[in-house]
Order: C-alpha cells, then sequence, then structure tokens
C-alpha cells in the first residue's frame, strides 16, 4: 500500500470550481451568522451544515483533509454564535478535549478512551501488514494464487472471498485484500478500479452481517433496553443492502456486466492500462520479501489475529469472570475498542513469535517494520480523527434530536414506509458524515425508542434499515474512512474509485429501498429478501442489455 495512497488529492488553487465552492460557502456561514443564533441553530436544519459543508467540499475540491475541517470550523462558529473565542474553545472541546474550573465535562476525540482503542488497533494493524510483506507472506501467497487461479473471474472470485472471510474489521479488510490479491489480479487484467471496489464491497457489508466484529458490539452498544447482540443477529436477514451488495459482487463477476465509468475501465485494462486516471501522487512500495516466505507466514498471522480479537473481546465482556457467561452475552456486554486493542497486540506478539522461530525475520527487522506500519496508517488516522470531530459537531448542534423529529412527526402515518424512510436518512446521514457508526449512534436509539414498545417485528425491520442505511451511504461517501483505504489498498485514483464505484452502490441502494417497502408491509424476511434479489437480477440483466446494445451500435 501506497504511503502517499490517494489521500493526497488536488488542492484548491488548481480548481475554478473549487474556489467557487469555497465563495459559496464563506456567502452562507456569513449568512448564517446574521440569521441564525445559538438558541435557534439547535435541532434545526442548521445542524446539519458543517455535514453538508464537508461532503460538498470534498467532492468538489477533491481534497478530504481540508473539507473535514472546514466543516469542523463551521459547526463550531454555528454553535457559539460566531465568537472568536467560543469557537475555537469548541473546536478543542470536540478535538482534543479539557477541563477548567466552568466546565467540568471532557470530551474530545483524541481523549476518548474508545476512540483510542480503535487508533491503536488501526496502527497494530498496519504493522501486522508490514511484517506479513516483509516476510515473505504476501508474496507467497500471490504467486499460490496465481499458480492455482486460471480465469480473470477466478481471481475476482477469490478476492471476494478473501474479503468475506476477513470479517473481524472492515479496516483489516482494505489492508489485507488489496496488498495481497493486487498481483493476482493485475495479472488477469483487472482494473484498479474494479479491485477497490470488490476491497470496498466486503469491508463493511460483510463486517455488518457478521456476528463476530467490531461492527457487531458497536451496534450492540447502541441499543439500550434489549440483548443488543441477539437482536443484531436477528436483524441479519433484513439487511438488504449488505446481503444485495455480496450478491451483486457474485452477479456481475459470474455474468460479466459492467456499466458506467466502470466499463470503460475494465476495457482499458484488456489493454494493458490497469488505472486509467493517472496518478503522480500513487506510487506502489517497492518491497524486497524474504525469499523463505510460504502462504503460512501470511495464514497464521491472520487467523491468530482473528482469534484473538475475538478472545479480547469476550474477555472485556465478563466470559472469562468469576461468574463466567455464555458466549452471546459475552460478545454483546464487550467493549470492541478494549478488545481489539488487546486482541491485536497479541496478535502481534504471536507473529514475533513465528517469523523469529522460523528466522523469516531478525528481531531487529520485526521492530523496524512497525513504526513503517505506522506510517503507513497515519492518513487513515487523520480522517478518522476528523470525521470524529465532525459528528461530534453535529452532535453538539442537536442533529439527533432533528432527525428523530423528522421521523417520528412527519413519517407516523405510513409506519409500513418507516424501514425504506429510514434506510434514506441512514444513507443520507453517513453519505455527508463519512461514518457509519456515527449513523448508528443518531439513528439506533430513536428506532428503539419509536418502536420497542409498539412493534417490535417492525422495530427489527428498522434496525436493520439503520444498519443498511449507514453502510450504504459510507460505502459511497468519498470521504468515508474505508472507501479511502479501498483506494489505497488497492493503488488506484480515489475520485476514480467514487466515481465507478457509485453505480454498483446506487444500483443496490434502489433495490434496497423497494425491499424495505415490502419488507414494511408483510414484516418477514422470508418473503421480502427472494423478492429483493430477483428484482437485482432483472435489473442487471437489464443494464447487460442496454451495455451490449451500445456495444453492438
Amino acid at each position: 500500500m501506497s504511503k502517499k495512497s490517494s489521500f493526497i488529492m488536488p488542492t484548491i488553487g488548481k480548481n475554478p470550481q473549487s474556489l467557487i465552492a469555497l465563495a459559496v460557502v464563506i456567502a452562507i456561514i456569513v449568512a448564517a451568522k446574521f440569521i441564525t443564533t445559538p438558541e435557534s441553530v439547535q435541532q434545526s436544519a442548521w445542524s446539519l451544515l458543517p455535514a453538508v459543508i464537508a461532503i460538498s467540499l470534498a467532492l468538489i475540491t477533491k481534497e478530504v483533509y481540508s473539507s473535514l475541517f472546514a466543516g469542523i470550523i463551521a459547526g463550531g462558529l454555528l454553535y457559539s454564535g460566531f465568537a472568536f473565542e467560543g469557537t475555537i474553545n469548541h473546536i478543542f472541546q470536540a478535538m482534543v478535549g479539557y477541563t477548567d474550573e466552568n466546565d467540568a465535562f471532557v470530551s474530545g476525540t483524541l481523549t476518548d478512551s474508545y476512540n483510542m482503542g480503535i487508533l491503536i488497533f488501526l496502527v497494530v494493524l498496519g504493522a501486522m501488514v508490514a511484517l506479513m510483506n516483509k516476510a515473505g507472506g504476501s508474496a507467497a501467497f500471490g504467486k499460490w494464487a496465481s499458480e492455482h487461479i486460471k480465469t480473470k473471474a477466478g481471481a475476482e472470485l477469490a478476492t471476494i472471498v478473501l474479503g468475506c472471510l476477513i470479517f473481524v474489521d472492515d479496516y483489516f479488510n482494505c489492508l489485507t485484500v488489496g496488498s495481497v490479491m493486487r498481483p493476482v489480479t493485475d495479472k488477469f487484467k483487472v482494473s484498479r478500479a474494479k479491485l477497490a471496489y470488490l476491497i470496498d464491497a466486503t469491508a463493511a457489508p460483510v463486517c455488518i452481517i457478521a456476528p463476530i466484529s467490531s461492527w457487531a458490539a458497536a451496534v450492540s452498544g447502541f441499543v439500550e433496553g434489549e440483548n443488543g447482540l441477539a437482536l443484531f443477529i436477528k436483524a441479519i436477514p433484513y439487511n438488504f443492502y449488505a446481503l444485495f451488495t455480496i450478491a451483486m459482487m457474485v452477479f456481475i463477476v459470474v455474468m460479466k456486466i459492467d456499466y458506467g465509468p466502470m466499463a470503460l475501465n475494465e476495457e482499458n485494462a484488456e489493454k494493458g492500462d490497469l488505472m486509467t486516471v493517472k496518478d503522480v501522487n500513487l506510487k506502489e512500495e517497492k518491497s524486497d520479501p524474504n525469499a523463505k516466505g510460504t502462504v503460512l507466514d501470511l495464514v497464521l498471522p491472520v487467523v491468530s489475529l482473528v482469534i484473538c480479537c475475538v478472545i479480547g473481546m469476550i474477555w472485556t465482556g465478563g466470559f472469562f469472570g468469576e461468574d463466567g457467561g455464555n458466549f452471546i452475552d459475552a460478545f454483546s456486554n464487550s467493549d470492541a475498542s478494549v478488545g481489539l486493542a488487546v486482541g491485536s497486540f497479541f496478535g502481534l506478539a504471536i507473529t514475533l513469535v513465528l517469523y523469529l522461530v522460523r528466522r523469516i525475520l531478525s528481531f531487529e527487522e520485526f521492530m523496524n517494520c512497525i513504526p513503517e506500519g505506522f506510517k503507513a496508517m497515519v492518513p487513515a488516522i487523520m480522517v478518522l480523527t476528523f470525521a470524529w470531530t465532525l459528528k461530534a459537531m453535529t452532535d453538539s448542534l442537536g442533529a439527533k434530536d432533528f432527525v428523530a423529529g423528522i421521523i417520528q412527526n412527519n413519517a407516523a402515518g405510513f409506519a409500513w414506509a418507516l424501514p425504506a424512510i429510514i434506510f434514506l436518512i441512514g444513507c443520507f446521514l453517513a453519505f455527508a458524515t463519512g461514518t457509519s457508526w456515527g449513523t448508528f449512534g443518531i439513528l439506533i436509539p430513536i428506532v428503539v425508542s419509536a418502536f420497542q414498545a409498539t412493534d417490535p417485528q417492525l422495530m427489527l425491520v428498522a434496525i436493520s434499515a439503520c444498519m443498511a442505511g449507514a453502510v450504504c451511504g459510507d460505502h459511497c461517501s468519498p470521504i468515508s474512512d474505508t472507501t479511502i483505504m479501498a483506494s489505497a489498498g488497492a493503488v488506484c485514483n480515489h475520485v476514480n474509485h467514487v466515481s465507478t464505484q457509485l453505480p454498483y452502490a446506487v444500483t443496490v441502494a434502489a433495490v434496497s429501498a423497494v425491499t424495505y417497502l415490502v419488507a414494511g408491509l408483510t414484516k418477514n424476511w422470508i418473503i421480502s429478501l427472494p423478492v429483493g434479489l430477483v428484482i437485482l437480477a432483472v435489473t442487471l440483466m437489464a443494464l447487460k442489455g442496454k451495455s451490449f446494445s451500445k456495444k453492438e451500435a
């Protein structure tokens, strides 16, 4: 994975449209100064302005860091009533956290223990990827796969299978699948855009239907008054976007369907141009892997990491305590942040022992890989920090209550349509903020409080719609951490990845929205899920026929 990868975007000054967009944003903020007060902003449409600014600038300027920070500044200005000192204090509090005699409440993305655990986990993942590459495990697996995979479809299906197997966390998925499968897909002329899509589509969509994952623990934590993990498992058949995304990948590979900008990328790949969109910032690392590395040097660290993380999570849930407990309850009560951080450290220790015993790496080489992995993850850490801070801004402005009011006041007359409406709202929020977990935190408590006492079955469908919408928006968003990391893992231009993936994601989203209407009426996944799969298959056949007609013409 490139250290610079696709995080480096064209600057604002190189794009006249960016200057116009920046001027419009400034004009909106100036107008807000004269027509809003801190009180009027709370729980109103203005609470979503920071996210709208961030996503709009990101789409226009193609620059992630400055776009997120512009949204953060806008949030601080709205919260403080455009007071300079209040704005600075609020931004600092949201990002770092502080305490003084007038404010005993400590907040901040970088002082939050849960966030720190995720960042530690991310750093260890980066170190392990660097170690597996240095030890020759990734190269050995790539060579083995090249010898056993004979077709382009086989290479794509192998990428999908590997992505589905790495289900414990989407970050780990993005970091490993790209580096492992890139040599294989290159050999069979799979475009980098298609590889990035396969990586991205097997990250969050797979994690959100895997009971043993950091995502399951996160979602469970937002469900109060219920067994969170048990509810998560019951909701899996209703998580249409995730299930249809996996079906979509298999359909387009087996049926050889490509449409939209992806079709051009695949045509160019057949001619030898795997990138289509050139990017001077994309430079693949030229590592010198150990010639003695074997497939086991990749498989064993990955397996040990998964096992250790699972054990770490149930340990935090009290599974090994004096009272014991069953596995489901322990996982439901687990602290994913602590569990993943502890588990990853043990996984790293097992990898150290394995490589030293096999004499694949010296202790010095092993330790040198750790800072290299850390450096590779710095861009992702920056994006996460800004994204978390932006979420803190929207929370402080009452965005959660504003969205709750929309759902409760405007949709009460047609309950059967609520899952579809919630799905679309989740798509918008996750697309705007680039984070699924923040969207879970906003929507799931609202859904539980609205339906827990009146219609438990509809609550189940609606919770699935929350998760599906959040994953869909995250999947499409150019400022999503997993979207950016998928581009980096495939060494693909980030904007090209977003533009080629978007038609595929929108297709699945449209089918999912229709299927949620069916689920709202039937409240039965046995009926709604097959209906959705049939609609998806028919839609793809129609798109294939249309694409074929264009080629003939």
